[in-house]
């Protein structure tokens, strides 16, 4: 798998984190018919919410790789409903040391979840502050854990709502992989105003497919040059998914390799000063022909640096252009069928950060599913201390 040998696998170089980067279609496809099954009383109960007031916030909420789930999903999801029902992402990390910033008495409020376990600290405690704080509220808890801490709380609410993932993506490996895409996956099934379609569906899965069986190429090529450095960069909800792009590479290189995201456009505003002769840009291309624009110009600046800055560009369909000004290009839709939504293509666009993650981790000698030995880190975040809020605000 990725060209890991068996005894690489035996040995806990990633086994855990190969498998699950690339169960990817299979768990979309699982989590999808779950959710058909189910469709009609979750939707019934987001509509009985949604007609019941006049102004409804939902606020999307996690901690690290859920939080980015949760950024990527409101812009996706708000532009449907062009201010109708506000969408706001927020970590659970700000929600809990300045509640008042995010959650207010007299706004009714959706508090979505994602969570791979439900059992991160911040994660009940926001729950609990939004109780606490706003006089209508109700959750939707998005989580890969049927036991943890959040799905069990909220079994017997009638103002709450738990979707599942399939079991698969309770990722065991440190990093979130299958569950940050399907976790993704069934919000936009829930609030979309145009969900997913089987057939679309089946596209997504025919080009994961296609990327996961011929990846691995290209990425064991860039692992043959120096870098020490990697850049991830993308517009609209795409910059959120390189904010997640480079935290895989942060932490499965136990911060070995410094990596870091920006807006396509935001890069030149003092972000950029971090390239050097070992550095790595990735950029993500918008499929938006407006947003596009500027993508391609970050691209064509790149690629006239005099450096030996690697340029790798990752689009949905095939560019001669982009092929031409990058070192390597990806393109995820070679089907006669065309995606065109950024949101859909970054389920896509993932596949290839987590792939050259994982494998810049057994690179550098280290075990992708355990990458901090050490305990300073830990797959379910530990050393938290919750204070009590006593609801007074700043004066």
């Amino acid at each position: 798998m990725f060209q890991l040998t068996e005894q690489e696998l035996k040995d806990g170089y990633g086994g855990y984190t190969a498998k699950e980067i690339n169960q990817q279609p299979k768990v979309w496809l699982e989590a999808f018919t779950n959710f058909e099954e189910n469709r009609k009383r979750y939707q019934d109960f987001i509509q009985s919410i949604l007609k019941k007031y006049t102004q409804v916030k939902v606020l999307l909420a996690g901690a690290g790789t859920s939080a980015f789930a949760g950024d990527v999903m409101s812009l996706a999801l708000q532009r449907q409903y062009q201010g109708a029902v506000q969408f706001e992402a927020a970590a659970t990390t700000d929600i809990v040391s300045n509640p008042e910033n995010y959650l207010f008495k007299e706004v009714p409020t959706i508090l979505v979840s994602f969570a791979r376990s439900g059992n991160s600290p911040e994660s009940v405690a926001a729950v609990e502050l939004g109780g606490q704080i706003v006089d209508d509220f109700y959750q939707v808890v998005i989580t890969c854990n049927k036991d943890g801490e959040l799905a069990k709380r909220i079994e017997n609410d009638a103002n709450s709502l738990s979707i599942l993932t399939p079991d698969d993506a309770h990722d065991q490996g440190f990093a979130m992989t299958s569950s940050y895409t399907s976790m993704m996956l069934l919000c936009y099934e829930l609030f979309s105003l145009t969900p997913v379609s089987k057939q679309q569906l089946e596209l997504l899965v025919k080009c994961a497919e296609n990327i996961l069986g011929t990846v691995t190429p290209a990425v064991e090529e860039i692992l043959e040059i120096p870098m020490d450095r990697i850049v991830y960069l993308g517009s609209g909800l795409l910059q959120h998914v390189a904010h997640e792009a480079s935290l895989k590479m942060l932490e499965l290189t136990g911060g070995q390799v410094a990596a870091v995201y920006e807006s396509s456009l935001g890069f030149r505003h003092g972000p950029k000063s971090i390239l050097n002769d070992q550095s790595a840009a990735v950029v993500f291309l918008s499929e938006n022909p407006y947003t596009r624009e500027y993508d391609l110009d970050i691209v064509k600046e790149l690629a006239a640096e005099d450096s030996q800055l690697k340029l790798i560009v990752i689009g949905e369909r095939y560019d001669k252009t982009v092929e031409e000004l990058a070192d390597w290009s990806l393109f995820v839709n070679h089907t006669e069928s065309v995606i065109q939504n950024d949101f859909y293509n970054s389920l896509l666009y993932i596949i290839f950060p987590q792939v050259l993650a994982l494998k810049k981790s057994v690179q550098l000698g280290i075990t992708p599913d355990n990458p901090s030995p050490s305990g300073s880190v830990n797959r379910v975040v530990q050393g938290v201390t919750i204070y009590d809020y006593s609801g007074e605000e700043e004066k």
